[in-house]
């Protein structure tokens, strides 16, 4: 069985910590590891083949970096050029396996879910398994535990070898009066958007049921690049594939579809609420508290402080999250209208809506500690062995001052190392480069000084992680 990891996605919901560089699949939610560790860490080892993951071209470095921080081995990493929803994303990893002369049993995983009992869970892939061996597509119906109206369903119907049942009808997302109905009938399941069938059978009823698809991802794999543990897709051919999910392009489709019971304490960890809810560690009056925070008659509520102390005093049912650059103050019942805020964001083209005030990269991260008019101060962690990109500025100066660890720059055609307590400056319009070529991290701060300091004014003539952009 090989598991195939959908790592797409921005988690708007879960805004101010989830943004589009960094979303709530690279975040510790649930755990002391990331949503995609414990995506991977959940399955028994012994039983599964190298997992097959699905990302786009900017979260490429982080995924590939929290897989080495766990110790995970995987086949590769495939880049989708632009999102085209989950019925081509999940082509390209059947397409993938068969191009490798095998036909595995794929095991379809979202990289953002939470399962509590993973004995439950390992049993239902279990009987999923024999199902999927069969030639069935299928997919996990999660046995409902209140009338949820934010999720879609599934109608159970005729029994599979008492294994699971034939899926009946998909139902979209439904009124609460409606999903009272499927909670008392006992015949509805929460779609959990997880599935299981051979690589070939997928492929086989996709080019059936949904062949615009099925021939633009046929052609995208047919001229990848592979570089390192990435593998590119030809982004001209799957720039031409219709944007679908596999529930409408194949699932609804198929009469091949059954669905196999999951009560393994399953949440698709869609906004803060539900992040209250799955929570083990709520207090005497129902509040869950994250961080430094004072609280003074508040009850059934959520609180996460990243880095300064929160006080909050006689409230009932809110979600109160603190971030570096940020601070959300939201009632629970109201808070998948988090959205209108980020769609604000996106409309007036702040940087919150994109990045958190620490952004990470290949090479390690800068935090912005300080801006004024026509300055900015970072600090800025570069891993050992790792090398910025060679570049330069048309609108700004630097100036480097190490703090910890050894610094090799290189401006312009002068290279030099500069230690702890010392400093080098950078003029506009001079190439340079920063690397560590130590065995510890290096620190430095950097002050930059011009007319304009946004991150698009760097023209890149050698990287080593491919982001070269040289500007004419």
């Amino acid at each position: 069985m090989k598991p195939v990891v959908l790592a797409g996605g921005t988690g708007s919901r879960l805004w101010p910590k989830s943004r589009a560089a960094l979303p709530k699949q690279f975040l510790s939610l649930t755990s002391d590891k990331t949503m995609l560790q414990d995506t991977i860490l959940r399955l028994p080892a012994e039983k599964m083949e190298l997992p097959l993951f699905i990302c786009n071209e900017d979260h490429r470095f982080l995924a590939a970096e929290q897989l080495r921080v766990a110790d995970i081995d995987y086949d590769s990493i495939i880049l989708e050029p632009v999102g085209r929803n989950t019925a081509p994303a999940i082509a390209l990893a059947a397409l993938r396996a068969v191009q490798q002369g095998e036909d595995p049993v794929l095991l379809i995983l979202a990289a953002d879910h939470l399962i509590s009992d993973h004995n439950a869970f390992h049993a239902a892939v279990e009987k999923a398994t024999l199902l999927a061996e069969q030639g069935k597509l299928v997919t996990f119906g999660v046995v409902p535990t209140e009338a949820h109206t934010g999720y879609g369903y599934i109608k159970s119907g005729d029994s599979v070898d008492e294994i699971g049942f034939k899926v009946a009808q998909f139902v979209e997302k439904p009124d609460l009066a409606t999903a009272q109905q499927y909670l008392k009938s006992g015949e509805y399941y929460w779609n959990s958007g997880m599935f299981m069938f051979k690589a070939s059978v997928y492929l086989r009823e996709l080019s059936e049921h949904a062949p615009d698809i099925f021939a633009a991802c046929t052609n995208a794999m047919q001229n990848t690049n592979k570089d390192m543990t990435f593998i590119r897709v030809d982004a001209d051919e799957f720039a031409k594939c219709p944007d679908d999910s596999i529930d409408y392009a194949v699932m609804e489709r198929t009469s091949d579809a059954c669905m196999v019971p999951l009560d393994a304490g399953w949440n698709d960890v869609g906004s803060w609420t539900s992040l209250w809810e799955t929570s083990q560690n709520k207090d005497t009056s129902g509040n869950v508290v994250i961080g430094d925070a004072i609280l003074d008659g508040v009850t059934n509520s959520y609180i996460n402080s990243e880095q300064r102390l929160i006080a909050v005093i006689g409230l009932d049912d809110v979600v109160v999250v603190e971030t570096k650059d940020a601070v959300m103050v939201a009632n629970k019942s109201k808070v998948q209208d988090i959205k209108n805020v980020v769609n604000k964001l996106k409309a007036e083209k702040r940087s919150e809506f994109e990045f958190h005030r620490e952004v990470f990269r290949p090479w390690g991260s800068y935090d912005s500690i300080d801006n004024g008019r026509r300055y900015q101060v970072k600090r800025i962690s570069v891993k050992p062995g790792e090398k910025l990109s060679v570049q330069m500025h048309h609108h700004r100066a630097e100036h480097w001052i190490v703090v910890s660890g050894t610094a090799n720059v290189t401006v312009g055609e002068v290279t030099s190392l500069v230690t702890e307590n010392e400093s080098i400056y950078i003029p506009i319009g001079e190439i340079h480069a920063l690397e560590n070529p130590g065995k510890i991290l290096l620190e430095l701060i950097e002050v930059q000084s011009g007319s304009y300091l946004g991150e698009d004014d760097i023209v890149r003539f050698s990287d080593r992680y491919g982001r070269v952009e040289v500007k004419k």
